[in-house]
């Protein structure tokens, strides 16, 4: 069958344009193949990066048809299946675009120093007071081993940190790849240093709480690493240690699942007295919160009462059982 490729091309700092490519395709072609036929075939100047073609490098990262993922995973039977809707008389288009959130050096080849950084900034290897000891092994158990298996397996593809919609508003934010490396760290059972660890992590925008929790970087990841899981997982290690008086983060998290367990569903009344008022203890956090109160007074939109809702006893239950648990 023939398709048609829709690459956007683009050289560093220049505007991006889009290329149509025609080819006459399997459905079990690979979207990498089809890049090479291009390059190969029609037009040797178009550039991207690849290397074991085996799902394992993550070289070959690119957003197609609108989201990121691996072109040597993506076939053109799965990619028009999903995505493309022919109509009469036209062929079917597949989009291949860089990733997002990283520079363009020329076409689908991005600027990945950025991501680099972000991941050194976690600090992503064991330490630990063994190695002063001479030839001494870092033995693990099993059970301590497989809590590594599921970050272990993240290849670097980028795919979600092109896709983090925090990034996309907040530059400082270390990214969901490098908090899944981070996560790696803190349960590893030979490092010495996850108090420290989580205490980095742990700093205002720049660590967990920048997540907006939009769950792209789960939905993109190749390797099921679930970055967005691992961040929660970090967060719950932090509200563990403390208490609301900490931060406006974790009172935010504290009060959102107390007010749950009160009503069912949040009581916005007293939301914003709590995080951003410090349960009445912050005088100009109450008072930031008057203009905005005025204004949702004026138009109508100030909850005056707050009814529970329906099985709050059982919300209360569910959320007190899943505490327990962890």
């Amino acid at each position: 069958m023939q398709v048609l490729f829709k690459i956007l091309r683009q050289k560093s700092h220049q505007s991006p344009h889009l290329e149509t490519y025609t080819l006459d395709v399997e459905a079990g072609t690979t979207i990498l193949e089809c890049l090479n036929r291009i390059k190969w075939e029609q037009d040797g100047t178009l550039a991207f990066r690849k290397n074991c073609r085996n799902t394992i490098c993550g070289s070959c990262g690119m957003r197609i048809n609108g989201r990121s993922a691996l072109a040597c995973k993506e076939n053109v039977g799965s990619e028009l299946q999903q995505f493309s809707q022919v109509k009469n008389g036209e062929l079917p288009e597949i989009t291949i675009a860089p990733l997002g959130n990283l520079p363009v050096v020329k076409d689908l080849v991005v600027d990945m120093s950025k991501f680099w950084q972000k991941l050194e900034a976690v600090d992503p290897y064991v330490s630990t007071k063994s190695r002063s000891i001479p030839e001494r092994e870092f033995v693990q158990t099993p059970e301590e081993r497989s809590r590594l298996d599921q970050t272990g397996n993240c290849i670097m593809c980028g795919a979600c940190y092109s896709e983090c919609n925090a990034l996309a508003v907040n530059r400082d934010f270390v990214g969901p790849h490098a908090l899944a490396k981070a996560q790696r760290m803190v349960v590893d059972s030979r490092d010495t240093e996850v108090e420290t660890r989580l205490e980095q992590y742990n700093q205002g925008t720049e660590g967990v709480w920048g997540c907006t929790r939009c769950y792209l970087c789960n939905a993109v990841c190749p390797m099921e690493v679930a970055p967005m899981d691992q961040i929660g997982q970090i967060k719950q290690q932090i509200l563990d240690r403390k208490d609301a008086q900490t931060s406006r983060a974790i009172r935010h998290r504290k009060a959102l699942v107390e007010l749950v367990k009160q009503g069912g569903w949040v009581d916005e009344r007293k939301f914003g007295l709590f995080v951003v008022g410090n349960y009445f203890r912050d005088l100009q956090g109450l008072l930031t919160l008057a203009p905005l109160g005025f204004r949702m007074l004026a138009s109508g939109k100030f909850p005056l009462s707050f009814e529970p809702s329906e099985g709050t006893e059982q919300v209360r239950s569910l959320i007190e059982s899943v505490q327990a648990k962890e």
